[in-house]
């Protein structure tokens, strides 16, 4: 019998707009210093102007960036002996979704220029579009994993 208590998860509330708990997942990711105000204000702007300039639909465009981004596996530090091993283990769909909406977020912040309105909305149609830094950090991931498939027999 395991002693481990059971996780309980968060419940996490839609957004007033768009009904959507992942753009409220996003407006989190965003957040700085408890101003949610700003946040959201940021992450509506960006998907305005995502509508008004490229004519598409925002939820489908965020859904498909984050689909896009959503890594497979991930890199866990194992030490055995002396060494240290990265061993590749798969995701749950619900820490993958985490990892992506952070991977996006993360790749705008880095994008240069003064507005996080539109380096938000171009990092967002960058996934969409499957390019970006975003994306390409994730397959980066993946050949990682890839070269560290012979140690995935390493059990935690």
């Amino acid at each position: 019998m395991s002693r481990k208590k059971k996780i309980e998860h968060k419940i996490i509330k839609e957004d007033p707009i768009y009904k959507s708990t992942i753009i409220n997942m996003i407006i989190n990711n965003i957040l700085l210093h408890g101003k949610r105000n700003t946040a959201q204000n940021i992450l509506y702007e960006a998907l305005n102007n995502i509508q008004q300039s490229s004519n598409l639909d925002p939820l489908e465009t965020i859904n498909k960036a984050i689909k896009n981004t959503t890594p497979i596996v991930e890199l866990k530090s194992r030490r055995i002996g002396g060494a240290t091993y990265q061993v590749p283990i798969e995701i749950k769909p619900k820490r993958g979704l985490s990892l992506a909406i952070k991977l996006i977020v993360k790749s705008a912040r880095k994008r240069p220029g003064k507005n996080m309105i539109t380096k938000l909305e171009n990092e967002l149609i960058d996934a969409y579009n499957n390019t970006g830094n975003s994306v390409k950090r994730k397959e980066e991931l993946h050949k990682i994993a890839d070269a560290n498939k012979a140690f995935s027999n390493i059990r935690f």
